[in-house]
C-alpha cells in the first residue's frame, strides 16, 4: 500500500497495532525488514526475501488444505479466469460453458477485461495473455496467433486517397487506441523488418471498441488486433488495407502457476480448455 496508514486502512487494524507488530517482528528475526521514509515504506533486501519465503510456504499450507478438502482427489471447486475482453467473450466464454457442462461439481469466476490481473495478488487460475510473455516462474501454454490489421470504412476508403504503404498514412484521418503499444506509432513490417510509423489522430480513445465503432462510422483508418473487428469485418462494415505490411503474429498463451502439485479442477481445465480454444482460433484463422 505505500505506507502504513494505508495497510492498516485496509487491513482493519491501528496503525499502533501494526507498528508494534512490525517491530516486535523484526526483532524476532533479528533484520530490519522495511526501510521507512517521511512519503513511503518499501521492503529492504531481507524484507524482500522473506515475503517470499512466507509466500511460498502460504501457498504449501493453502495445498496442504486443499489436499485435505479432497481437491487432488476429484475435479471440484471454483476457478477464478481472466481474458481480454473482446477475446474472451468470442473464445473463451464459449470453452468455459461447455467446461460447465460437462463438470458439474466446479464453478467459474471469469473476469473479462484489458488490463493485465496478478495471478498471485488478484487470485486468478488461469489467465489469457496476448502478447510476449516474460521470463518468469509461470507456465504458458501456446493457443495460437493474432494480428494487428488497419481497416476503415467501405465509404471513408472509397472518398479517400488510396493507401499503398504505410507512409501513405501521413494523408489520412487516424483514430488511436491507446491499449495497443503506443497510440500515435502504429506497427508494419517494411521490408522485412518491423517498423512504427508516426499517424496524426483525429481522435484518441482508451478501448478497442470504441475506435471500431468511430472506423465503422467514417471517421477514419484504425489500427487493432485482428479479433477484434471480426464481427464488423464479415458484415462488410470495414475493409482491412496495408495486409502486406501487417507486423510480426502477437503469440496468445495460457498461463497459470505451476508451482507445487495442480489441483485437479486447474488440470481439467487446462487439458479441456487449451485445445478447444486453440481449435477456436484455428477455425477462425482469417478473423485472428
Amino acid at each position: 500500500m505505500g505506507n502504513l496508514s494505508a495497510a492498516g486502512r485496509k487491513l482493519g487494524v491501528p496503525l499502533t497495532t501494526i507498528s508494534r507488530k512490525i517491530s516486535d517482528l523484526e526483532n524476532h528475526l533479528g533484520a530490519r525488514l522495511l526501510q521507512r521514509s517521511n512519503r513511503s515504506v518499501t521492503l529492504t533486501e531481507a524484507g524482500q526475501s522473506y515475503v517470499v519465503a512466507c509466500q511460498r510456504i502460504l501457498r504449501d499450507v493453502a495445498e496442504a488444505e486443499l489436499a485435505a478438502a479432497g481437491q487432488f482427489t476429484s475435479a471440484r471447486g471454483e476457478l477464478t479466469l481472466t481474458a481480454p475482453v473482446v477475446f474472451g467473450r468470442l473464445h473463451v466464454l464459449p470453452v468455459v460453458t461447455a467446461f460447465l457442462q460437462t463438470y458439474p461439481e466446479i464453478d467459474i469466476k471469469l473476469t473479462l477485461a484489458d488490463r493485465l490481473l496478478h495471478l498471485q495478488d488478484d487470485h486468478v487460475d488461469v489467465a489469457i495473455r496476448i502478447g510476449t510473455l516474460p521470463d518468469s516462474r509461470l507456465r504458458a501454454i501456446r493457443l495460437g496467433e493474432v494480428q494487428r490489421l488497419v481497416c476503415a470504412s467501405p465509404a471513408y476508403l472509397a472518398t479517400n486517397a488510396a493507401l499503398v504503404a504505410p507512409d501513405d498514412l501521413s494523408q489520412h484521418r487516424c483514430i488511436s487506441f491507446s491499449g495497443l503499444g503506443q497510440p500515435d506509432r502504429w506497427a508494419f513490417q517494411i521490408h522485412g523488418i518491423e517498423k512504427s510509423v508516426q499517424v496524426q489522430s483525429r481522435l484518441s480513445v482508451n478501448t478497442a471498441e470504441a475506435a471500431i465503432d468511430a472506423a465503422v462510422a467514417g471517421l477514419g483508418l484504425t489500427q487493432v488486433l485482428s479479433y477484434q473487428i471480426a464481427a464488423p469485418r464479415n458484415a462488410g462494415q470495414l475493409h482491412t488495407v496495408l495486409d502486406t505490411h501487417a507486423p510480426p503474429a502477437i503469440p496468445v498463451s495460457m498461463v497459470y502457476d505451476a508451482q507445487g502439485a495442480l489441483p485437479l479442477k486447474l488440470r481439467a481445465f487446462l487439458d479441456f480448455g487449451a485445445p478447444r480454444i486453440r481449435e477456436s482460433l484455428r477455425s477462425r484463422r482469417w478473423e485472428a
